[in-house]
């Protein structure tokens, strides 16, 4: 028998409950101040940057710069979904998948930009972009210390799956940094209202 499922073998159910349930939001509880539709997304991320995804050497030669979010923002039509983190599953194998499959139909509708930023260092971003084959149709962030999603109330406490400080799972379309359309899964193992689809019918 392996280790882990002795682990499981040896745990109350009640203990495995609680690691399932951390992994959840009850509605009820859930309060986004700084995030609703016709929020400024500007605004709220006030003094914030993003780190656009690179190489290691991309990221020394360019001294590691940032990209502020209003010049993310500012003057354009973006639909923005941000994700737990790079390399996990359901991010992997349907969220990236759905906006990458679909950015033709984001262009058709006047769409400057596809965004996925993640809790992470651009370098891991960079790789899983490639990884993908995605680098060409989706720019990625990194939001290495977290800070632009806790701007937005939009942090999330993953350490139960081992993840430390994450994010929610969520989508938004933003017109010259007004939030025009804003959706966020119950829990971050979800993709019921984040997934390319939902945003598309709301643009």
């Amino acid at each position: 028998m392996s280790t882990a499922s002795l682990i499981l073998k040896r745990s109350s159910p009640y203990a495995i409950r609680s690691v399932i349930d951390s992994l959840r939001i009850p509605t009820s509880s859930r309060a986004y101040a700084s995030v609703a539709v016709g929020s400024d997304i500007v605004s709220a991320a006030q003094d914030v940057s993003l780190q656009k995804a690179r190489t290691w050497d991309e990221g020394v030669s360019s001294n590691f710069a940032t990209t502020p979010v209003k010049d993310i923002f500012k003057g354009k039509k973006v639909v923005i979904f941000g994700l737990p983190g790079a390399y996990t599953g359901v991010c992997s194998n349907q969220r990236v998948p759905s906006y990458k499959n679909n950015i033709d139909k984001f262009k058709a509708k006047g769409i400057d930009s596809v965004i996925c930023v993640a809790v992470n260092d651009p370098y891991a971003m960079n790789g899983w972009a490639e990884k993908l084959q995605a680098k060409d149709v989706i720019e990625f962030y990194g939001d290495f210390d977290g800070s632009f999603h806790k701007s937005l109330d939009l942090g999330k406490d993953l350490s139960a799956a081992l993840l430390g400080p994450r994010s929610e799972r969520w989508s938004a379309y933003v017109e010259d940094g007004k939030i025009k359309a804003l959706n966020v899964e119950e829990a971050p193992s979800n993709m019921k209202v984040s997934g390319a689809d939902v945003i598309l019918g709301q643009i």
